[in-house]
């Protein structure tokens, strides 16, 4: 399974200037007036991970395959932008496809980037994007319920779906996203998901980006930020993306060299892609044979069968065992015939569940 992101926010907030540094792709516009990016932008990241690399040079193969991180970035959205305003809600449909939202917020002055105001506000700049894709929620959920309406005289057993959905539209309908409904954990409200893909029941992150002297300070505009976040029980990342931008060209060895003159010790990437783990509770294991290590994103919880279909549903369908040394051991002994002679391989069965960073060989039979 892969990782998927949006990237959205008003226009002029440095969103492509963010997906340029975060990618490395270069290959998104980003001037100084709204609208400049008119069509998505996408590209596929590599997880940075190092442990990835280090058990690629224990095992001596050559290639390293990391989990990957599908990044979306979408025209900026205005007031009324569900209703066609801007570039409409033809974008909306994008966000509708990824598993977080990352939400640019500009906590910077600059006479030199316009903005859809007179002066950034990061409250009423919040607001307005939450605001839209409420309402391109409620859009979508009031056609629904007419279908269902109807549906329901001649199929009761429709009759819960229809009950959650008026539940759901009158809690967004009251202003409340609905990452906090509180019956998300009912049957009704999955199938309801799964077909609509709510926009506000997604997971969201908000990133700041702020000037460069910024980064290791709450100035106004970051600390209102912050406010808006707790709130809501969401995460704040500090982040100057000119300056992600700068870095973006650089060679691993300079990268690191030029964010230790600003005492930063990770990457805007990592650090996000960190946080959207964290957050939709995904964690990664590792797998090699003799020609390559590879990363595996899954749900934390997942059983070794389940981990093994994320390869292939063969190794699932035909699951035997799985033999697992956690990474700490591997870090130790450097060496799976050395692990194996100390008796550190765990045989595992159907019902183990996967931890963050296990490195694991399945047998299966099919």
């Amino acid at each position: 399974m892969s990782l998927s992101i949006g990237i959205v926010g008003l226009p002029n907030v440095g969103k492509s200037t963010l997906f340029n540094a975060l990618t490395r792709a270069q290959n998104a516009a980003a001037e100084n007036y709204p609208f400049c990016t008119i069509e998505a932008n996408q590209a596929v990241v590599p997880l940075p991970d190092a442990r990835l690399t280090a058990l690629q040079g224990w095992v001596g193969v050559p290639k390293a395959i990391p989990a990957r991180v599908d990044f979306v970035d979408v025209a900026g959205l205005v007031k009324g932008a569900s209703q066609g305003e801007g570039l409409g809600n033809r974008f909306l449909g994008h966000i509708r496809d990824v598993d977080a939202i990352v939400h640019v917020v500009r906590c910077f002055d600059d006479e030199n980037v316009v903005h859809v105001k007179a002066s950034p506000d990061p409250a009423d700049d919040i607001a307005v994007i939450n605001t839209e894709l409420a309402l391109a929620d409620l859009q979508q959920l009031e056609r629904r319920l007419e279908k269902l309406e109807r549906e329901v005289k001649g199929d009761r057993e429709l009759l819960p779906l229809l009950e959650m959905a008026r539940k759901v539209e009158a809690h967004v309908g009251a202003g409340q996203p609905l990452r906090g409904f509180p019956e998300s954990d009912d049957s009704a409200f999955a199938a309801l998901d799964q077909e609509m893909r709510f926009l506000t029941a997604k997971p969201v992150i908000y990133l700041a980006n702020v000037d460069e002297e910024d980064l290791q300070s709450d100035k106004v505009y970051l600390a209102a930020t912050r406010q808006i976040a707790a709130a809501e029980g969401a995460e704040v990342i500090a982040v100057c993306a000119s300056l992600e931008g700068e870095i973006g060209g650089l060679s691993e060895e300079e990268r690191a060299e030029y964010l230790s003159l600003y005492d930063i010790s990770e990457s805007s990437l990592e650090r996000l892609i960190r946080e959207c783990y964290r957050t939709l509770g995904l964690i990664s294991y590792f797998t090699f044979n003799e020609n390559e290590t590879r990363a595996w994103t899954i749900r934390d919880g997942w059983t070794a069968p389940q981990a093994a279909g994320v390869i292939h549903s063969d190794f699932e369908r035909g699951f035997i065992r799985a033999e697992v040394i956690p990474f700490s051991v591997f870090a130790e002994y450097q060496d799976r015939n050395l692990i194996k002679s100390a008796g550190l391989i765990g045989v595992q069965g159907r019902d183990y569940v996967v931890c963050d960073g296990d490195v694991i060989l399945f047998r299966f039979n099919v």
